[in-house]
């Protein structure tokens, strides 16, 4: 149930915060005063498409709240856990900017506006004022008839199954006429497979052989200069251990030698003498394990042009060759698996087929059930709306071919006149009739909605008389179920309520501004007076109001 909205510079409302309470709630005012904007701003909360006319002149951006009461209504519960938000309460929020760009958020968390509008449809449903013109339309009677028997959640079904059979199809289809296309990209890929099997470059080979190349093709070389510079460190014509030893064999029997500068020379050439000496044995130890092994040498050489040849066939980098394997085989074995196998598709298309018959099956039985219900159900209402003589009927019929929601058509019938034989309701129905035809149908869908808050804008176009205090009942009846919001300009309707809002436009030098404030008893009897006879309230026209506001209360407590 919606208990709270607050605009802030929306349209031509500054500021506004309503608290809303369960019940019939009427939304009266003068033509043009704004009562769409109250139902707009609610649209906008509920993921409704906005644009930068949304923001009141002269404001940067214009920023809408809905708050709901969610304690009863387990799918909307179920929606906000599912995504790991707040379920113990409601709160949705939308900002438009002047340059119509928009945010969401629902319980302070940032959203989508599909978000928005996927939450909303657990709770509010409207229903406008051109909803007898969507009666016209025959796929709106198929609607109205599975929400009456309850079949929301058998038909998502049956679509969602009816989408797979048909993708299915397409998909063997196109594999049956492409066969030989198919057959000739897997004996290619077969091929590329095998090659690559057989080439079996690992993922780090390719550095590795590279490195082993390098090494190898110049082992020779680096074996002789090794060799080379041990020889210069360890000969006893001239090397470096030779030079070292005479020199400090020189300086060691100088006076001084033991200190000073001369010790310290004599223990950094000893210093050196040692290093070279460990130098020496590296380079042996260095040339004993370098190994000529032009066999070798050869094979890596082989390896890595067969790598760099398979590299050129297949337009890529050698080091990329890995990848490529990986990437053929993925496609190789989708080709070859099931999913591409003409019987096992045959298969799932056959199972898809007589899931989708049975799950239709056990719908068009529900409708036809139903039908009858609903026929009854309106014909009822539209006893009380004053048209007993009518008769209304649901025709459910076969289609010729399958259909995303099923096998059946449904139209609705009326026979306005005794005698006469029912008929679509475009063919019969006048304007005054149509509207109460209309409301009869939307009321029976209501009474069958698991939505506690109802909308109604301006249902009773067409209506007068007593007939519209009928329609107050019955949206009063509506509003006990749940909650109700009509927008009206029916006194006898506004009567009926169990809370009166009322919205006026008021201008203030050069803003034009729309104020809306629940009415006190007083207030209503004024508003219900200014329905009824305009601006100029004679204290006939106000005794009036009293007693059709008396009556009405004092009916519903009866």
């Amino acid at each position: 149930m919606l208990t709270q909205l607050a605009i802030r510079d929306y349209a031509i409302v500054d500021t506004l915060d309503l608290e809303l309470a369960g019940g019939m709630t009427a939304i009266t005012g003068e033509t043009g005063a704004g009562k769409s904007i109250l139902l707009g701003a609610l649209g906008l909360c509920l993921g409704e498409r906005s644009d930068a006319a949304s923001v009141r002149h002269g404001c940067e951006r214009a920023d809408l709240s809905a708050r709901f009461d969610i304690a009863a209504l387990p799918a909307a519960r179920a929606w906000l856990t599912e995504r790991e938000l707040p379920a113990d309460d409601c709160l949705l929020r939308r900002v438009v900017t002047a340059s119509g760009r928009s945010k969401a958020w629902v319980n302070g968390q940032p959203a989508t506006v599909a978000d928005l509008k996927a939450l909303g449809e657990h709770l509010v449903e409207i229903h406008g004022q051109h909803a007898h013109q969507l009666l016209l339309r025959e796929e709106t009677h198929l609607r109205l008839l599975d929400d009456f028997a309850g079949n929301r959640a058998a038909v998502n079904a049956l679509s969602e199954t009816f989408r797979r059979w048909q993708a299915t199809r397409k998909r063997l289809k196109q594999l049956s006429e492409s066969g030989d296309e198919v057959q000739a990209r897997r004996q290619l890929l077969r091929y590329q497979v095998e090659e690559l099997d057989l080439l079996a470059l690992g993922d780090e080979e390719l550095a590795t052989l590279e490195h082993e190349q390098e090494q190898l093709a110049h082992a020779e070389e680096t074996l002789r200069e090794a060799q080379h510079a041990a020889e210069c460190c360890d000969n006893d014509e001239g090397g470096v251990l030779t030079l070292l030893n005479q020199a400090m064999h020189r300086l060691d029997p100088l006076p001084g030698s033991d200190r000073g500068a001369l010790a310290e020379i004599l223990a950094m050439l000893g210093e050196a003498r040692i290093q070279v000496e460990e130098a020496v044995r590296e380079l042996h130890r260095f040339a004993d394990a370098t190994e000529l092994d032009p066999e070798r040498l050869a094979w890596v050489e082989s390896r890595l042009g067969e790598v760099h040849r398979i590299a050129r066939k297949h337009h890529v980098m050698p080091e990329e060759l890995p990848a490529l394997h990986r990437r053929l085989q993925a496609e190789l074995d989708g080709l070859e698996g099931g999913e591409h196998d003409l019987e096992a598709l045959r298969a799932e298309v056959e199972s898809l087929r007589d899931s989708w018959r049975e799950q239709a099956r056990s719908v068009g039985e529900s409708r036809q059930q139903a039908a009858a219900r609903f026929g009854k159900a309106v014909q009822e209402q539209l006893a009380f709306l004053a048209m007993g003589k009518a008769r209304f009927e649901v025709e459910v019929s076969p289609r010729q071919s399958p259909q995303v929601d099923g096998m059946e058509e449904v139209r609705f019938l009326i026979s306005a006149n005794p005698g006469q034989p029912p008929r679509p309701l475009a063919k019969v129905a006048s304007g005054g009739e149509l509207s109460r035809i209309s409301l009869a149908i939307q009321v029976v869908a209501a009474r069958h909605s698991t939505i506690p808050s109802l909308v109604f804008d301006e249902v009773d176009v067409g209506i007068s008389g007593a007939t519209a205090e009928i329609v107050g009942q019955l949206l009063r009846r509506l509003g006990e179920q749940g909650q109700v919001m009509t927008v009206t300009h029916l006194p006898q309707v506004a009567a009926q309520a169990h809370h009166h809002l009322h919205i006026e436009k008021q201008a203030k030098r050069d803003t034009t501004l729309t104020r809306m404030a629940l009415l006190d008893e007083a207030g209503r009897v004024s508003e219900l007076a200014r329905m009824l006879g305009g601006v100029n309230l004679s204290d006939r026209t106000l005794a009036h109001a009293r007693e059709m506001l008396d009556a009405s209360q004092q009916g519903a407590a009866h």
